[in-house]
C-alpha cells in the first residue's frame, strides 16, 4: 500500500494540502486535495470494517472499526477510500454526516460514529388511538425514508 504524502501546509479542517509560491509538482497537491474532496464531499461508506477489503472498487469507502488491524490500525474511525490505486483516509469531524448505502442508514460522527435506532411502534396499553398510532408509524417510516432510522 502506498504512503499518503506528508504535507507542510494544510487546511485547519479538512486536512486539504496547500500550494507554496513556487512550488515544485503542484499535480500532487493539487490531485491529493481533490481526492479528499471527492471523498468528503458528500460521504457514502460500505459500512465498518477492521481491513482492508481484499477487492475494492474505485471510489469505495469504509469506517475503520476501532478494533482495525494490519495497514488500518491506529485509524479508527477515519474514513478509508480507494480511489484505485491506494487508500485515502480523512478524519472525521464532530457533526459529520455519512451514508451507509449497504444499510440505509445516516451515520452521525460525535466522538465516534453513531446512529439512530428505528423506534418500536406503539403497541399494547389499555386505551388503543387508532388515529394517534397511525400517525406515530408514519412519522417513523418518514423518518426512516430521510435516513434517519434504518429501513425495516
Amino acid at each position: 500500500m502506498t504512503q499518503p504524502i506528508p504535507f507542510d501546509a494544510a487546511t485547519p479542517r479538512l486536512d486539504l494540502p496547500l500550494l507554496a509560491a513556487a512550488q515544485a509538482q503542484k499535480e500532487a497537491f493539487v490531485n491529493e486535495a481533490l481526492a479528499r474532496i471527492d471523498v468528503l464531499l458528500h460521504p457514502v461508506v460500505k459500512g465498518s470494517t477492521t481491513a482492508p477489503p481484499s477487492n475494492p472498487q474505485a471510489g469505495e469507502c469504509w469506517v475503520v472499526a476501532a478494533t482495525a488491524s494490519d495497514t488500518w490500525s491506529e485509524r479508527e474511525d477515519m474514513l478509508a477510500c480507494w480511489d484505485g490505486e491506494q487508500w485515502t483516509f480523512c478524519q472525521p469531524l464532530a457533526g459529520m454526516h455519512v451514508y451507509n448505502a449497504d444499510s440505509g442508514e445516516r451515520w452521525v460522527y460525535r466522538d465516534e460514529w453513531i446512529r439512530a435506532e428505528r423506534p418500536d411502534e406503539p403497541t399494547g396499553g389499555t386505551i388503543v388511538d387508532a388515529q394517534a398510532r397511525a400517525a406515530i408509524v408514519a412519522l417513523i417510516d418518514k423518518l426512516a425514508t430521510l435516513a434517519i432510522f434504518p429501513d425495516d
